[in-house]
């Protein structure tokens, strides 16, 4: 069991990836929330023994999908509007919201390979444990969504 010390600092320091995936996977505020808030209770509470932090990192990306696999289950499941939430963030250049807005409108498929891979730096291979795919789902996940992705903003651009 994690002390109290330890795991302070792993929440600290994941909190906001986990909770990036699970937004990215439920696309609510709040139910991201309630995401986070049981995945962190499920490491606080885990009896496992970590290896490395890579190991407490992963482990956390595999319960974080589970638990959204749960809430997508539910049917109370709540939407809210993408642009509600892009308002509060804070983008280094204007482009980054439009690629921000590109991204959360892929299907979730694709979305959550693409936060996975790009946004928190895991490899196919690693994703695909992650999410209980094949690889190869998981590379044609990609190739879709970078396609999709390139014909969005080439629009986006063309109408500016």
């Amino acid at each position: 069991m994690l002390s109290t010390a330890q795991f302070d600092t792993l929440a600290a320091k994941y909190m906001d990836t986990v909770y990036r995936l699970a937004f990215s996977w439920l696309k609510s505020h709040a139910d991201a929330d309630d995401v986070t808030q049981n995945v962190l209770l499920a490491l606080y509470r885990t009896e496992y023994v970590f290896e490395s932090e890579e190991h407490v990192r992963n482990w956390l990306m595999k319960v974080t999908a589970n638990e959204c696999r749960k809430f997508w289950r539910r049917p109370f499941r709540s939407h809210e509007n993408i642009d509600d939430y892009a308002e509060k963030l804070v983008f280094k250049q204007p482009s980054y919201r439009e690629l921000f807005e590109a991204v959360m409108g892929l299907d979730k498929a694709k979305r959550l390979v693409v936060v996975l891979y790009y946004a928190e730096g895991y490899s196919i291979k690693e994703i695909s444990e992650i999410l209980e795919i094949p690889e190869g789902t998981v590379g044609t996940r990609l190739t879709r969504a970078r396609a999709q992705l390139k014909q969005y903003l080439k629009e986006e651009e063309s109408n500016e």
